[in-house]
């Protein structure tokens, strides 16, 4: 009989999670979520003599007092924080009381930090926009700014179009300033960056740390930009920022704004509806009108702008693409295949983040119907999940319903260079991407659509919005109907049966992204545009 687990450890990817002594229950955080909102959590306090939660950081977790509080009186002994660069922060009573301490200055402050950020857009809102007359010097250094409030990404989407972007603008232009609040993996490390974190404020409330950091950030960009003019600023829009614009007006230099969707919308339909949706609304708005050229990656994403009242002249359509020498058929999946126990078997591929648009879920539940319509594919066959994300645990769901877990491999996340050399590990590649909840059009441009068609491997995929203007089915790859896991098992069991067939896809779709849809492509079709618009 096995004894009752002495510690407990909350993960926000638990595969993460380091199991040393082997007697830990584990939990991420939407299982915990699931057991505050319940009132199971009660039966857990002190039932653990230790407790930990494992984060991307400990200087940025979202609610530390409530958290703190929570974790310390899971455990009777001892509690502490712990984060994937290697910090460890112990849960004394002294910490939480300095937690409550911070918390209660900031609900203090918080209506003034409100006020001022109203005060400052109504600034921006009435100022004379600054238009730019001629084309930018290629001579100059652009200025591209992250400003996301996450920390400690290794992959997904953002970090390849953020290096695809930046990797490439020196082509056209000097070497950009890379202006960012975290580091990501997958730029160049001859290019200059200015790294600006910040500051802990308003932890404890949720938005208030977004908009608060628009002053730390001008704060810090005042006292250590360099002085030569650049060439035009380029931001990556986050929720609640309105750097971009105050710095370019000042600097005098377009202003080139990277759309990749509302995070109003977001929030309505994938998370949680923002507390300051209005004021949230009224900078993304700002932004949007500010902008000299905004970049989006699909037809209904400008659709949606160009309803909102944004014109339609100044709005670039530009799909995500790929670095097809990062990414293609001559790398080497032997070694993944080694490490996971899949030689000799016909390996289904996905890669990404588990979001709620991905449809990793309805991967997982074709996977299991399709062996159990087709037994004699199931000994051969393994699915092979790259990542993990929200939907981790519906993905379990039916891996566990369908009886596939012994032929299904998660692997967690991965960081983004290694990448490659698992999808090489597989024969097919899957895009189970599923319709928006709301009945909208499907406004993404998956990054791993490109990957999968640089590697040269067959391909199955929703036919949704962009997926499939892009794909053809017959020709680059096998379109099934979005959110359909009998339609999804169908095509995996049809490239299966046909090895030719998929061969003869995977290298079509390789002819079509390397002639349309690489990162320099997409980088030059914006500096392009620009030039126009400021002619």
């Amino acid at each position: 009989m096995n004894a009752a687990p002495e510690r407990i450890v909350i993960a926000k990817h638990v595969n993460q999670v380091l199991r040393a002594d082997g007697n830990a229950l584990v939990l991420d955080f939407e299982e915990l979520r699931k057991e505050i909102r319940s009132g199971r959590i009660l039966k857990r306090l002190l039932r653990y003599r230790e407790s930990e939660l494992y984060a991307d950081s400990i200087e940025y977790l979202a609610k530390p007092f409530s958290t703190a509080l929570t974790l310390r009186l899971l455990a009777r002994r001892s509690s502490a924080f712990t984060d994937t660069q290697g910090q460890r922060v112990s849960i004394t009573l002294g910490k939480i009381l300095a937690l409550a301490t911070g918390m209660l200055r900031d609900a203090l402050a918080k209506n003034g930090l409100l006020r001022k950020v109203r005060a400052d857009l109504q600034v921006l809102e009435s100022a004379e926009k600054f238009r730019p007359s001629q084309p930018p010097d290629p001579a100059l250094a652009p200025i591209y700014l992250r400003t996301d409030f996450s920390y400690g990404i290794v992959s997904g989407g953002s970090v390849g179009h953020i290096g695809g972007v930046l990797n490439n603008l020196d082509a056209f232009f000097a070497k950009p300033l890379f202006i960012t609040s975290d580091a990501i993996p997958n730029v160049r490390e001859d290019l200059p960056q200015l790294r600006i974190r910040p500051g802990h404020r308003y932890l404890d409330f949720r938005e208030l740390p977004t908009l608060d950091f628009n002053y730390s950030l001008m704060e810090r960009i005042d006292r250590e930009l360099p002085a030569q003019r650049p060439a035009f600023l380029y931001q990556r829009y986050s929720l609640n920022n309105f750097t971009g614009i105050q710095l370019a007006r000042r600097l005098r230099v377009p202003f080139v704004l990277e759309f990749n969707g509302s995070e109003i919308w977001v929030g309505r339909n994938w998370g949680k509806v923002l507390v300051y949706e209005a004021l949230s609304a009224r900078i993304e708005s700002l932004n949007l009108a500010a902008a000299d050229l905004v970049v989006v990656v699909s037809q209904p994403l400008k659709d949606t702008l160009v309803k909102q009242g944004v014109l339609p002249e100044k709005i670039l359509v530009n799909p995500n693409g790929v670095n097809p020498d990062a990414y293609s058929p001559g790398i080497s999946g032997a070694a993944v295949r080694t490490k996971l126990g899949l030689e000799g078997k016909r390996v289904y591929g996905f890669i990404g983040t588990f979001g709620n648009w991905h449809g990793a879920e309805v991967l997982a539940e074709a996977f299991g119907r399709m062996v159990r319509a087709r037994p004699d594919l199931r000994a051969g066959s393994r699915l092979l999940l790259i990542g993990d994300g929200v939907r981790l645990p519906q993905v379990k769901e039916a891996i566990e319903r369908h009886g596939i877990g012994d032929i299904s491999v998660l692997t967690g996340l991965i960081p983004q260079k290694q990448g490659p050399a698992h999808l090489a590990a597989c024969d097919i590649l899957v895009s189970p991407h599923v319709p928006n909840p709301d009945g909208s059009a499907f406004f993404g441009s998956p990054t791993k659509l490109f990957e999968y068609m640089a590697m040269g491997k067959g391909i199955v995929a929703s036919d949704l919005d962009q997926i499939g203007e892009i794909l053809e089915h017959g020709k680059s790859a096998w379109m099934t109907r979005p959110g359909d896991p009998d339609s999804l098992a169908e095509g995996m069991a049809a490239l299966a049966d046909d090895p030719a067939l998929c061969a003869r896809l995977g290298q079509a779709a390789r002819e079509e992204v390397v002639a349309k849809f690489t990162w320099r492509e997409h980088t030059r079709k914006i500096v392009e545009r620009l030039g126009e618009l400021c002619r």
